[in-house]
C-alpha cells in the first residue's frame, strides 16, 4: 500500500540481447514492493506500458494534484486522475449541485442535487478508487487562501469558468512556482495549456490582462455542448500525468483549440514575453478592490437600516424565475459599460446575479470606472446563496 517502501531481491537466469546474441547469465533483480498485489492488478496495463511501469505508477501514487472546480472540467479530469492512481487528490469548490449541472458535470448524479460538489466528488472517486487520498475544501480559492492551499500540491489543473479566477491560479502558480493545466469552454470550442513548466511561459504571457465583462460570458450564458467539457478535462488529466511522469511533451508554449463541430484541432505557439514582470505578489496583479458579502450579512445589514443600490445583471428570463425582494434595478451584464450612468452615486451598490459571478466582474467593472459612488460590493454565491441561506422560496435554477 502507499507509504511503504520496501524492496527485494529476485535472483535467477536472464535471457540478456546484446549485439543481437542471446546470453544467459546470473542476475540480481531488484523490484519495488510498493505496490501491493490488489494495486499490480489493477494498474496492470500501466505496467507493461513504457514511459510508466512500475517506477511511474509508483510516482503516480506519491504524487498530488489539485483540481479547482469540480464542474464541467474537474468531473473527467478527476475520474480519470482517479483511475490513474494519483495518489492524493484535492478538490476545491463551494457550489452545489444543481440539475442543470447534470448535462456536462458527470461526476454527480440527481442524488446529490442541492448538496456540495466537494462531497459528491469525493464520493465517487472513493466509490473508484479507495487507494486515493481525496481532499475536499468546500470553499472558493481567494487571494487569502490560494498560495497556502496551491502550496501543498504537485501539479494544479483549472476547471474553473471564469478570468478571476484563472488569473489567481496563474499567479499563485507562477509565485509558488508550480505547473498548472489550463482549460476553457465556450459553446463548441475548447481550449487546453500547459503553464510555468520547466521554465516556460504562464497565463499573463499569453493574456497580460482581464477582458471586461462584456468579453467574458460563462458556460449559463452562451451555453455549451454537454461532451466538450469531457474532452478538455479529459486532455487536461493527460496532460498533468505526463508532467507527473516527465514523459512526452506537454503543451508548453502551445494553446491547444478544438473545435467540436468540426473536429479540427490546432495548436497555435507562443512564448515568454520578455519584458513582462514576474509576478512576486497576489494584490498588485489582480485587482480585488470591491467587497464580498454573503447572503445572511446583506439580509441582516438591510433589516438593520443599511439601504444599499441592489443591482441585478441576470437576463430577463432569469429575473423571470426569482428575484431578490428590494432590487432596485436590472442591467444585464453585456449592458454594463454603456449604462453606467444609471447607477446612483454616492450611494452603496450590492450586485447579484444567479450564482456570484458575473456580478463579480461587475463589481470590479465598477469600481475601475471611476464613477463617484459609495463602496461596491458582490452579493457571494449570488441568488443560489440567497435560497439557501435566507428565502427558501427563492426558485434554484
Amino acid at each position: 500500500m502507499p507509504g511503504r517502501n520496501r524492496r527485494r531481491k529476485v535472483v535467477g537466469r536472464a535471457r540478456l540481447r546484446t549485439e543481437g546474441t542471446l546470453i544467459g547469465c546470473p542476475f540480481t533483480l531488484t523490484m519495488s514492493d510498493y505496490l501491493s498485489p490488489e494495486q499490480r492488478e489493477r494498474y496492470a496495463r500501466h505496467l507493461v506500458l513504457p514511459g510508466v511501469g512500475e517506477h511511474g505508477q509508483e510516482k503516480m501514487l506519491r504524487s498530488s494534484v489539485l483540481v479547482v472546480g469540480a464542474g464541467g472540467l474537474g468531473s473527467p479530469a478527476l475520474m480519470y486522475l482517479a483511475a490513474a492512481g494519483v495518489g492524493r487528490i484535492g478538490i476545491i469548490d463551494n457550489d452545489t449541485v444543481s440539475s442543470s449541472n447534470l448535462q456536462r458535470q458527470i461526476i454527480h448524479n440527481v442524488s446529490w442535487v442541492g448538496k456540495s460538489k466537494v462531497g459528491s466528488a469525493k464520493n465517487w472517486i472513493k466509490g473508484l478508487n479507495s487507494d486515493i487520498d481525496v481532499v475536499g475544501i468546500d470553499d472558493r480559492l481567494t487571494q487569502d487562501n490560494s498560495l497556502e492551499i496551491l502550496s501543498d500540491y504537485d501539479v494544479i489543473i483549472d476547471g474553473t469558468d471564469n478570468f478571476q479566477s484563472r488569473y489567481l491560479i496563474g499567479d499563485s502558480c507562477e509565485i509558488l512556482d508550480k505547473p498548472w493545466i489550463f482549460g476553457s469552454i465556450h459553446r463548441f470550442e475548447g481550449q487546453v495549456s500547459t503553464f510555468n513548466l520547466n521554465g516556460g511561459p504562464n497565463y499573463r504571457d499569453l493574456f497580460p490582462t482581464p477582458p471586461p465583462p462584456e468579453l467574458a460570458p460563462n458556460c449559463s450564458e452562451a451555453g455549451v455542448l454537454g461532451v466538450l467539457p469531457g474532452l478538455v478535462g479529459t486532455i487536461q488529466a493527460s496532460e498533468a500525468i505526463k508532467v507527473i511522469l516527465g514523459i512526452g511533451e506537454n503543451l508548453i508554449g502551445k494553446l491547444l483549440a478544438i473545435d467540436a463541430l468540426t473536429m479540427e484541432m490546432r495548436s497555435l505557439s507562443f512564448s515568454k514575453n520578455p519584458e513582462r514582470v514576474r509576478v512576486t505578489r497576489l494584490g498588485g496583479s489582480i485587482s480585488r478592490d470591491f467587497e464580498e458579502i454573503g447572503a445572511k450579512d446583506l439580509f441582516k445589514q438591510r433589516q438593520d437600516g443599511w439601504k444599499p443600490f441592489l443591482l441585478d445583471v441576470r437576463r430577463a428570463h432569469e429575473e423571470a424565475i426569482a428575484s431578490i425582494e428590494g432590487t432596485d434595478a436590472r442591467i444585464m451584464h453585456l449592458e454594463i459599460p454603456k449604462r453606467l450612468s444609471e447607477l446612483p452615486t454616492g450611494t452603496d451598490i450590492v450586485v447579484y446575479c444567479r450564482s456570484g459571478q458575473r456580478s463579480a466582474a461587475v463589481a470590479r467593472f465598477i469600481i475601475e470606472s471611476d464613477l463617484e459612488i459609495g463602496r461596491v460590493f458582490n452579493l457571494t454565491g449570488g441568488i443560489l446563496s440567497w435560497s439557501d441561506n435566507v428565502d427558501p422560496k427563492i426558485v434554484k435554477y
